[in-house]
């Protein structure tokens, strides 16, 4: 607490004046550091709320992402699937037409060619089968890329 010193008629002004100036200056520097203070917590809930609005985009790309990834495993998978059961049909077929071959030969020429346009069928539609697989992937990948360009 400030003594001051006592005139003629009360306190000295000039040391009471010089005293308000102080506590004036005071009372100016603390209101000066609250509004600093109150614009940098305004500031950091901007940032954490962009924060969290990242945070949930990051979710939803890895959420896209996991399922494009199955999307892929699954075709794949089936795309395997495919070709081996196509490989199987094709080794089925060759198998009984050189069984028969021994018994009659009109007849195993017949199953011959028969096998042959079967496995000329499964190739076809192994060509087509990845094709149609190339195009779905690529599809996937175009859908990831406007996601990329989305949120450049």
């Amino acid at each position: 607490m400030e003594k001051f010193n006592r005139t003629l008629r009360g306190y000295d002004p000039d040391e009471v004046n010089r005293f308000l100036d102080q506590v004036i200056q005071q009372v100016e520097n603390i209101v000066k550091e609250n509004k600093e203070k109150d614009a940098r917590i305004k500031e950091l809930e901007h940032f954490e709320q962009e924060n969290r609005r990242l945070v949930q985009k990051l979710e939803q790309y890895e959420k896209v992402e996991g399922t494009l990834n199955r999307a892929i495993v699954m075709a794949q998978k089936t795309s395997d699937q495919m070709r081996a059961s196509a490989h199987q049909e094709a080794e089925v077929i060759l198998d009984d037409a050189k069984k028969n071959a021994n018994r009659i030969v009109n007849e195993a020429l017949l199953k011959a060619e028969r096998a042959e346009d079967e496995a000329a069928r499964l190739n076809r539609n192994m060509k087509i089968f990845k094709r149609r697989v190339k195009e779905i992937i690529e599809a996937q990948l175009e859908v990831v890329e406007e996601i990329d360009q989305v949120n450049i």
